[in-house]
């Protein structure tokens, strides 16, 4: 069978593209639809189907785009209600793609309208599944995130659903079934993914904690609901533009490719309300960079902490990148809902700083420095701003948890009156941390280079013992 997993890191996000005999279909495809153009072209297929597995909230979905672009039809499963012309499917609905079948199979639990799509060839032999946020590889997907969305939903409600769409749906098809899902390790759609992003289902029965046959519903739930957080805020705001439309990429891209001189970016910066967001590597922001901008790294899980921080999908942004990575940051942003970006720096910082103007710093420390440091004061501050279940795993003795994901309640813990140092596991976070406290007049947090590997690697501070984590959240 040709399917063909299209698999982006930031996002640990998967798309299918399926092709049989002239005809194609994509599966969760993601905002910017030219890679899918792009691959139906090289095979001169007609994309006919684009297949949504449910309303995500993790990502905006091009569905609307590639069919705009495309003629395709866009699929979702049973119950769906989506503000534009799509098919809302039957449940073992067939369709046809080519000489390949692809059925409905009605998964409810990780969201109402959950869907897998079981893949079967030109011989009639069925081939694998899309299973979307239904079954991940080693999990299942959090059933507490359109409870956020839908306000008679419990978690508790959406874990039963989900027991029973995995052991009346999907335990019961074939072993050799090979498992296309949604997300891979890194995702917030699941609580402790495998970095493996396919695997077959009787695999899966064996060693995917949700699909052990032995736990009875009530264990299920209660197994499923541990060890959950709070879900990233702009989740339920991408599943209500997946549901009602959003405006095209296109329109989007136009807009946030605006190049603005360093006095142009300076009168936009303090006549709207956009946030400075600066994209460049940690290191190289801290040495200099535009007073009250944020540092999220482009090369790191950017859009996910875009999402994570940035509380507004709506929210005005003035972009500085490394020189040629515009157009990636405007993508990147767009591809969680960010549609609003109205301008980038031209010429970068480097602009900025030939014309003389303003600009701060944050300091940084190595983790030898530090170590000297306490040495001489013991009862200096250092907070840990990893997430707690990276915290509970291993860290530093006679250090706070500061986490990076609840940064207003991190906050409060800041001192204000001494300087503090702050790391993550390499300096990618912290310094995402920084900046923002740094914005809100915290101008006294001091980044450890190279954050907990350095710090344990440096073999001069007290470290607690290894504990696997329950939780990846």
């Amino acid at each position: 069978m040709k399917i063909e997993q299209i698999y982006t890191g930031c996002l640990a996000h998967a798309a299918y593209y399926l092709e049989s005999n002239g005809e194609a279909a994509i599966f969760d495809p993601l905002r910017e639809v030219g890679p899918y153009l792009e691959r139906a072209a090289k095979s001169n297929a007609t994309i006919k189907y684009v297949f949504e597995t449910h309303f995500h909230a993790d990502f905006v979905s091009g569905h609307l785009d590639l069919a705009q672009k495309t003629g395709a039809k866009i699929v979702f499963g049973p119950t769906a209600k989506p503000g534009y012309d799509a098919i809302t499917a039957e449940d073992n609905q067939i369709f046809k793609v080519g000489d390949y079948t692809v059925k409905v199979i009605h998964t409810p639990g990780h969201t109402m309208e959950s869907t897998t799509y079981l893949l079967i060839d030109e011989n009639g032999k069925e081939h694998g599944i899309v299973s979307g946020d239904t079954l991940f590889i080693g999990d299942v997907g959090r059933p507490d995130l359109a409870q956020h969305v839908i306000a008679d939903l419990t978690e508790e409600k959406l874990a039963g659903y989900l027991f029973d769409s995995l052991r009346n749906k999907i335990m019961p098809l074939s072993d050799d079934l090979i498992v296309y899902p949604n997300h891979g390790a890194g995702s917030a759609c699941g609580k402790n993914m495998s970095k493996e992003t396919t695997d077959t289902l009787g695999h899966q029965k064996q060693v995917n904690y949700a699909l052990n046959p032995n736990l009875t519903k009530a264990e299920f739930i209660k197994e499923i609901l541990t060890g959950l957080t709070t879900p990233p805020g702009y989740f339920p705001q991408n599943v209500l533009m997946n549901i009602r439309g959003y405006e095209s990429f296109d329109t989007v891209m136009k807009r946030g490719i605006q190049a603005l001189s360093p006095s142009a970016f300076e009168a936009a910066a303090s006549e709207t309300d956009a946030l400075v967001l600066d994209t460049r590597d940690a290191q190289v922001f801290s040495e200099g960079f535009i007073p009250n901008a944020i540092n999220i790294g482009i090369d790191g899980n950017f859009a996910q902490w875009v999402g994570a921080l940035i509380p507004d999908v709506k929210q005005q942004i003035l972009v500085v990148a490394d020189k040629a990575r515009e157009e990636e940051v405007i993508t990147r942003l767009a591809r969680v809902g960010y549609d609003h970006c109205i301008g980038y720096l031209e010429g970068g910082f480097e602009a900025w700083k030939n014309e003389q103007k303003e600009v701060d710093r944050i300091e940084r420390v190595t983790a030898e420095q530090l170590a000297d440091i306490q040495k001489a004061n013991p009862q200096v501050p250092i907070f840990d701003v990893r997430k707690n279940s990276e915290y509970t795993s291993e860290h530093m003795l006679d250090v706070e948890n500061a986490p990076l994901d609840t940064i207003n309640a991190s906050m409060l813990q800041m001192p204000k009156d001494k300087t503090a140092y702050i790391h993550c596991a390499g300096g990618y976070r912290s310094m995402i941390f920084a900046s923002i406290l740094r914005a809100r007049g915290y101008d006294n947090l001091v980044d450890v280079v190279g954050g907990f590997k350095a710090i344990k690697g440096s073999e001069r501070f007290k470290v607690t013992d290894y504990v696997c984590p329950t939780t990846l959240l």
